[in-house]
């Protein structure tokens, strides 16, 4: 994938020339960023669970759009998590034929953060900013190291959602206007800077960030994208959910990630502090209705817990994120989903 078309070298350009303009970075992001999150006022207000919530049986969704597209093959609905080490991940990359991707970067800032990293985090918010580097800026940094080198541009969309002004309805982005971090450095740096001033809200979709990266791959021309959402937990299930149903929320991202397939766009989920993630498991393997498999989960503590060191787990991380890359990006040229 190494010649981009002229939409896709034009719409990279324009995000360069609003880097250009906006490099002081000293200015404050005011229609997204409120009073620090830990004080009173926030339009949700949620106490830590006491038990984590029964999980339901996903009935089938409904069929999302019309039924002129050609269906999902039966080879690509489930990919087997099959490779054993990054250099074979990398392989597999090239026989594919993928030269490079472009990233898109997705945070959660819902309030659950404050309290899902009880027995991970030594009770700290999993956004807490000090001298160690959180679990959200610890799996950045690992992405940083692994898949930066397949983004030949290097510039980097960011998002969050779920703070006091997107709630599950919209996604802001780390800079004015729609600029793009330029590297997984200046995401960790930006990340550092934002912080402070959000207020932790909710409730949990990742609808609107599954989205937001739709119409980039759409307004690119069709090239290939991975979205990396980062998050501390499920999508929001009300307990008067009846068994069986899904949650609004849980509709929507379902819907997302099934219109998504449409797409040449390949979900990396990353589930940091301490879960449950049954949900997210439901979504990894079980979502029918799509033109490929294109949703993978990683739990990144589970990884991170073991006891091996550091640098092994890394890898582990690594490799559970790009293991099936490969075959989704295969999987987006059969079907002719790239422009």
């Amino acid at each position: 994938m190494g010649a981009k078309n002229s939409r896709e070298g034009s719409w990279r350009s324009d995000s360069s020339v609003r880097s250009a303009a906006a490099s002081s970075w000293d200015y404050v992001q005011q229609p997204y960023y409120g009073q620090p999150y830990g004080q009173d006022g926030y339009g949700y207000v949620y106490p830590p669970p006491q038990q984590p919530p029964t999980q339901p049986n996903y009935p089938p969704p409904a069929q999302v759009g019309g039924g002129d597209r050609r269906r999902l093959d039966r080879k690509y609905s489930i990919i087997a998590d099959d490779y054993k080490s990054l250099d074979q991940v990398t392989e597999a990359l090239a026989r594919a034929g993928l030269e490079s991707s472009n990233l898109i970067v997705g945070i959660d800032f819902t309030k659950s953060n404050e309290w899902t990293g009880a027995k991970s985090y030594n009770r700290k918010s999993l956004h807490h900013i000090g001298d160690t580097l959180n679990p959200y800026e610890q799996a950045i940094s690992i992405i940083g190291k692994t898949l930066a080198a397949f983004d030949e541009d290097n510039l980097i969309p960011c998002y969050g959602f779920g703070d006091a002004t997107t709630h599950d309805q919209d996604v802001f982005s780390f800079y004015q206007y729609e600029r793009f971090c330029n590297g997984f450095e200046e995401v960790l740096s930006r990340y550092r800077e934002i912080v402070p001033s959000l207020r932790l809200a909710g409730p949990t979709s990742f609808a609107p960030v599954i989205e937001k990266a739709m119409t980039i791959v759409e307004e690119s021309g069709g090239q290939y994208h991975v979205l990396l959402i980062i998050a501390d937990g499920q999508v929001t299930r009300s307990v008067d959910t009846e068994h069986g149903r899904l949650s609004p929320q849980e509709q929507k991202t379902v819907d997302a990630i099934v219109q998504a397939s449409k797409l040449p766009l390949s979900i990396v989920l990353v589930g940091v502090g301490d879960g449950p993630w049954d949900t997210m498991k439901e979504f990894d393997d079980n979502i029918p209705a799509r033109e490929f498999d294109n949703f993978q989960f990683v739990n990144f503590t589970e990884i991170m817990l073991k006891n091996v060191d550091q640098s092994r787990k890394e890898t582990q991380f690594a490799l559970s994120a790009l293991m099936e890359i490969p075959p989704q990006y295969k999987a987006t040229m059969e079907l002719g989903l790239l422009g």
